[in-house]
Formats: C-alpha cells, structure tokens, sequence
C-alpha cells in the first residue's frame, strides 16, 4: 500500500511501527461555529482512510482533538455575551452532532484541549528545560525556533527567506520574530489556568503534540489534517516533538486539498460560504460523500450544486441497481447453470473488487475507487437489460454484495440509502385506507396494498381494485408484474 508523504514529497510503502497496527491522528476543529464543507471534506476524506485501512486488516487507533479554547471561541463568546465555556460545549456537541449526520466514525479518543492541560504543561516545562523554550516577564512562554536546527523539515520553509510579519506575530517580548506562544498569560474575563507562569491558557500549536504524546505515544503512523495546516501548525508541532523527547510526531503526513465552490474560494463575503449542515439539510449525506470522494483527497474539489445533484443521481443509479440485483436474485435458480451472460457478470464483479483495490492501495485514491464501482453497475444493467430479472441466477446476489461491500468501505451505506425511485410515504396512507395497514413503512405499506388487491381481484371486488390501482397511479407509480410476485416501480 502505497502513501503519499507530505514530508518526502513522494508516495512511500506504508510500513507501520507495530505490524499490523496504525495509530493516526487528525486534526480536530476549534468549535465557535458550525463547521464548513470544506472542513468536512477532511474530516471524510480521513474517515475513508481510517475506514480501507480497517477494511485491509490493521487495527487502527484513531485520535481526533476538539479545540475547545482559543481567541476565535473567545470572541465569538464576547459576541454573544456567554461564556466561552459555553460556546465550546455548544459547537462542540453540534460538531459531532453533524459527523454523526455525515456518516463519519467516531473517534477511539477524542480529547479535549481543556482537559489537557496537564500534560501540555509538562511538555513546555521539557522544553524550557532543553533550552527550546522561554518565560517572558507578562507570563507568555515562547518557543525558540532557531533552537530547532531542523526548523522546516515538513514545509520545506527557510526562516531567512520569510519576512517578520509574515504568518507570525511581531512581539517585542519574542527573541525572534518567529518564535511562537506555547503559553499565552491570562487576559481579562478569558478562561484560564494555574501554571508554573501564571494563569494562563495553551497556545494552538501547543495542544496537539502534547495529545498526540500522551495519548498514542510519539512517534505515530499517521498525522493528518487539511493542507492549509502544513504551515505553520504541522511544521510547529513536529518542531515541539523532535525537541521535547528527540523522535519524529508522525513517521507519515497525510494533508487533504483545499475546496472550492464553482472554482472560486469559499468566502462569506462572496456568499458562497456553506455549513455542512446547511448541506445535509437538504442532502443525503451518502450522495454529499459520493461526490466529494470523486476527487482524489489531495486534490482541489471543486463544489457546486449542480455536482451534487449529478452524484445525486448517480447515488440513485446505484441504489436502484442493487435493489434490482436482489430483486432477481430472489427469483433466481440457487442450482441452475451459469451461461455466457452469467459468467460475464461474474468476471465483472472480481475484477471490480480487484480495481477497487488496487486504486485505493495507490494513495487511497477514492476517484479510482468509485470509478470501479459504477463500472461494476454498467455492467449489472447491462446483463439486467440482456437476460432479465425474471430469468437471471444467483450470480445476481454476489454482483450485489460487492457493490454494497465496496460503497461500505467508502462510508455509504446503501441498505440506509434512498434513490429518487424510493416509494413515497404517501403509500401508507393509502394502505390504511384501503388495506387496513397500521405501520409506517413505505416498503410494507406497499406489500399490503398489492396484496389487497390481490384479494380485492379474487374475489371480484372491482371497485376496491380500481381504487387501490387508481391511488397508486395517482403517487407515479406503477404495478409491475413479474415471476416472483407484484411489484411497484416508479413511471419510466
């Protein structure tokens, strides 16, 4: 399995520190607000990471932090008249709240930045200790960048090619322009804690190394975040890292591409900035993934509704083609001889999981992936279309239980998946009336109903027949009529 390293530049053989186990952490968000779809496409593209990795058979340890104290939470509060404590609980509960929406699995250990304090604490006092690190008189403690030799290794940035003002803060307590807060000196009204400085409060580049450490141990297999992290958070955490005990954070650095809408930056002030809930309110979470893991996760994505109402509809076409598969499975021969068009789908189905794999072993390129999929549903239709549902074998089941294995691996879960062609819930209204139904399934109401007017049919019972039909006509849909029984179908 190949990995693409944002240190080396290059794709390296994943090898793990411990055979068969992978400890990876990911960059979790700094709850003040509702989280945007470009920081859901990280947070997905890492899901379907941890999720192959599992699917190949490593144990995985999964770590992702909550920043649940920072200048933005601060004034967000301020805004608002609460306390940042409250901000935090509030969007931290929406944040997984929407993960949970999305489909995206939880952690193993989600810690939260104030609940780590302690263990950030000591690491500064490491680095104080190793001459890394400095106490000011205000009570801020700075790291020493120049102190690090190695300075740059993950960006590749050379200090004496960046101006002072440049992506860091000016101080006159710093000795050197770059140098960055690990401990920031209590302020007025801010949250804060006892250390060896003062009240204070951590620095953002503090938290995540000190989590990693303490939680998984130093080095792990795999750090990841989007790619506006490189510099300068990732580049400072690894600096923390390499000073305070002398071993790399992450033997492997995984960055995500950045997302656009309709090939412009995502901004409020172009108005064109959107929430992932705002998304998944009007979205199927399956078909937001699907498009978004059109695109390799290094990539730039471009978003844009009219994408997402194409993968809308190929979520359909994918949903509906295994409910076909089943449907004929149900009426195939368990024993019966496979012919020509048999062994075509059969062959198709192997080769899809084979592709499906080997594009997810190059650098888990889901594009490739999904590629393989719909390419597995060409050719399903295809023998659908050629031998029919009423004459296909069980091959029809394996066909379907690849596409649901494969569209698994990628977070969509096609047995909680709805296509367009999906039975409306007006159905089971229409069973009350007219088949004494007393559930809320659109799937049985529709077996009662057809069964009703089975019944109705048999026994010459034309006027409940005719409006058990005409109800169903009026819903667009159709009675269709095939070897294993009745069914309903939307109108072609």
């Amino acid at each position: 399995m190949l990995v693409y390293n944002s240190q080396t530049h290059r794709k390296q053989e994943l090898v793990p520190i411990e055979p068969g186990k992978i400890r990876m952490y990911v960059c979790g968000p700094t709850v003040y607000d509702q989280i945007h779809i470009g920081n859901a496409r990280t947070f997905l593209s890492f899901d379907v990471i941890r999720r192959y990795l599992i699917y190949k058979g490593f144990e995985v340890t999964f770590a992702q932090n909550l920043t649940d104290v920072d200048d933005k939470i601060i004034n967000r509060a301020n805004e608002q008249g609460r306390t940042a404590e409250e901000v935090a609980e509030e969007y931290s509960c929406a944040f997984i709240e929407q993960m949970h929406r999305f489909n995206i699995m939880d952690p193993d250990i989600r810690p939260r930045a104030t609940r780590e304090i302690k263990a950030m604490q000591e690491m500064i006092q490491e680095l104080i200790a190793q001459d890394h690190a400095y106490a000011v008189p205000s009570g801020d403690v700075y790291f020493s960048v120049r102190s690090d030799h190695a300075y740059g290794v993950l960006s590749g940035r050379d200090l004496d090619q960046l101006r002072a003002g440049e992506r860091v803060e000016v101080n006159d307590e710093k000795r050197d322009p770059f140098d960055f807060a690990l401990w920031k000196a209590a302020k007025p009204g801010e949250p804060s804690w006892e250390s060896p400085w003062g009240l204070g409060r951590p620095g953002w580049h503090t938290e995540c190394c000190a989590m990693i450490h303490r939680h998984l141990g130093t080095p792990i297999d795999i750090h990841g975040g989007g790619a506006d992290l490189i510099f300068p958070h990732h580049e400072n955490e690894t600096a923390q890292a390499m000073c305070a005990w002398h071993a790399p954070l992450a033997n492997y650095w995984m960055h995500g591409g950045m997302l656009q809408i309709n090939e412009e930056k995502m901004s409020k002030s172009l108005g064109n900035f959107y929430t992932l809930k705002e998304v998944l309110d009007h979205y199927q979470a399956n078909a937001v993934r699907l498009l978004m893991l059109q695109t390799h996760y290094r990539a730039p994505l471009d978003f844009s509704f009219e994408r997402l109402d194409g993968a809308v509809s190929s979520l359909d076409r994918l949903v509906t083609c295994v409910k076909n598969l089943r449907w004929a499975a149900e009426t195939a021969p368990q024993d019966g001889e496979l012919n020509d068009y048999d062994r075509v789908l059969g062959a198709a189905a192997t080769e899809a999981h084979a592709e499906f794999v080997r594009q997810m072993d190059d650098d888990f390129n889901t594009a490739g992936g999904v590629a393989a999929i719909f390419g597995l549903v060409s050719a399903a239709n295809k023998y659908l279309a050629e031998v029919g549902e009423d004459t296909a074998t069980s091959v029809t089941l394996r066909c379907a239980d690849t596409l649901c294995e494969l569209a698994d691996v990628l977070g969509i879960d096609l047995s909680k998946a709805s296509a367009a062609s999906e039975l409306p819930a007006e159905l089971v209204d229409l069973a009350r009336e007219h088949a004494g139904y007393g559930g809320t399934s659109p799937d049985d109401a529709a077996v009662a109903l057809l069964d009703a007017r089975q019944a109705a049919r048999k026994a010459k019972n034309w006027g409940l027949a005719d409006a058990i039909r005409d109800g169903i006509t009026a819903l667009g849909l159709v009675v269709e009529d095939t070897a294993a029984g009745a069914r309903l179908r939307t109108k072609k």
